[in-house]
């Protein structure tokens, strides 16, 4: 079978196996059960794009890879973005690509509070695979740049119990700095790459430019997926497709869309939509008598997860380009041109809160397929966030920073290291901050209670047959780092499950 695409007239196909989404989680699970022998689609709403045909601006990024331009914006205290790709490949074609396995205290905390047994094993081991397959590396020497390199400087100066350089699934990173963009040189591993294309050489097919709109059920069974074609420059609708699963539909179409294709679909469970969760972050600017270049080295290259249990943070840093520092500085005209000339000596660290606070997501009005996510930070998690600037203002200061822009409605433009006080005691309002939402939970959460959960520790829906959910809408709490490894490794682990179900076969990630 093959790629099949924006089609004007009506498609049909049957297989074992449909997996709706083909980013980290749904390409995991895809290679999984394709390399167990069985015939898999995956369904796909965005196009695929080759690296040679990745957009060279931000805004052919927005318009090319991201979902709805990346206009999606969480209801609540705040309008704040969420990030999340749309195309072949999913988020992995535009995140920075970091490797962080799935931390033990997780495993123990889902098993005391969600009854979720038996998982540490699988996902451990799925993911020593993952590891050697997607080339996961320390980002090296060559590549780091100087944002990184002066990250690590003013983190080992204030003592911090980890600083460290990061791992990525990045084969022999050349520094571009293009990690949002897609990685041209084709060195991050992103699952467009690899395990999609497998999918194909194993006699599978992937159906690209279809948004699915329904699962496709028989009785309490789901046995295919339906949808229409969208054109990817146009957006103009295609011909329909429906596409059968003998054995099993997979949905991976992230912690947005996977709960609201089940609500479309007619599902009606008491926690669908519930426990979302995120990791809603910003950045600190450093400033520098010498040239940073933050646009020359990794995309993020430096980490830290010191503060991940107390008071709850992971520490990064991040390099954006010229139209997106331009969108965080204060003023116009020519006081934002002054501003942004200094744009070479503009270093840009972040922070991601392991916040508590958890919201819903829902279907649009009127039938609309854009989900409407409704999450706001409580005071405590705003306290993290305010903390977070504050570590993050006296690491560019140790590091050598003449002053730091916060961001910060109402607080001066730039704070001197004297000066830390005002955002220590700072507004905890969120509109005062500029932020977005990077890291996606919930929405569909295991666990053994039917009453809070949606699906079993191995992803199975429940009251329904035929029907996993492996992204990270079942992950039930907030992890505190990154959460590509533990979707990957998770979804593997359910691929598994599947095999032995149908067919006694037990597959690992490894060919």
């Amino acid at each position: 079978m093959s790629h099949v695409s924006f089609q004007t007239e009506h498609f049909e196909a049957e297989v074992d196996f449909v997996v709706v989404g083909s980013g980290a989680g749904g390409a995991a699970a895809a290679v999984t059960l394709a390399r167990g022998g069985q015939k898999v689609a995956i369904v796909e709403a965005g196009a695929w794009r080759d690296p040679e045909h990745y957009p060279q601006s931000t805004f052919g990024a927005l318009r090319d890879l991201m979902d709805d331009f990346g206009a999606q914006v969480t209801l609540g205290g705040a309008f704040w973005p969420v990030v999340q790709a749309r195309t072949v490949g999913g988020t992995t074609v535009v995140n920075s690509a970091i490797c962080v396995r799935t931390p033990g205290d997780i495993f123990r905390q889902w098993e005391a509070e969600h009854g979720l047994r038996g998982l540490e094993a699988g996902v451990l081991a799925a993911q020593d695979v993952i590891e050697r397959e997607l080339a996961v590396e320390e980002v090296p020497e060559s590549a780091r740049g100087r944002s990184n390199v002066l990250a690590k400087h003013g983190a080992d100066r204030l003592g911090w119990a980890d600083s460290h350089y990061m791992k990525r699934y990045v084969k022999q990173c050349e520094g571009a700095g293009r990690c949002m963009q897609g990685c041209t040189g084709r060195r991050k591993q992103s699952v467009n790459l690899n395990y999609v294309p497998e999918v194909l050489e194993r006699g599978g097919v992937v159906v690209s430019c279809a948004p699915v709109d329904r699962l496709v059920f028989e009785g309490t069974r789901a046995v295919g997926v339906k949808g229409r074609f969208v054109h990817p420059g146009t957006r103009k609708p295609g011909g329909e497709f429906v596409i059968r699963a003998r054995k099993a539909v997979v949905v991976a179409a992230s912690a947005t869309h996977s709960p609201v294709l089940l609500m479309r679909s007619g599902l009606e469970l008491p926690a669908l939509g519930r426990f979302f969760r995120s990791h809603p972050g910003t950045g600190v600017f450093g400033v520098y008598d010498d040239p940073i270049d933050q646009n020359v080295g990794a995309t993020q290259g430096w980490a830290s997860v010191a503060f991940r249990e107390q008071p709850g943070l992971k520490l990064e840093t991040l390099a954006i380009p010229p139209e997106l520092v331009a969108s965080r500085l204060a003023g116009g005209g020519t006081v934002l041109m002054e501003r942004l000339a200094r744009y070479r000596h503009i270093a840009m660290w972040c922070h991601a809160v392991r916040a508590e606070s958890h919201g819903t997501v829902k279907p649009g009005l009127f039938g609309s397929a854009r989900p409407v996510i409704r999450y706001q930070l409580n005071r405590a998690d705003m306290e993290r966030f305010r903390v977070g600037m504050t570590l993050l203002a006296k690491q560019h200061f140790a590091a050598g920073a003449r002053a730091i822009i916060p961001g910060i409605a109402g607080l001066p433009y730039e704070l001197g290291p004297d000066q830390l006080r005002l955002i220590e005691e700072g507004p905890l309002d969120p509109k005062h901050y500029i932020a977005i939402l990077s890291h996606l939970f919930g929405g569909c959460v295991m666990g053994t209670d039917p009453k809070t959960s949606v699906t079993d520790a191995r992803g199975r829906v429940h009251g329904v047959e035929g029907l996993v959910v492996a992204d990270a809408s079942v992950i039930p709490t907030n992890l505190g780092v990154n959460p590509q490894h533990t979707i990957m490794g998770l979804a593997v682990v359910f691929a598994q499950a599947l095999l032995e179900q149908h067919s006694g076969v037990r597959v690992g990630v490894a060919a």
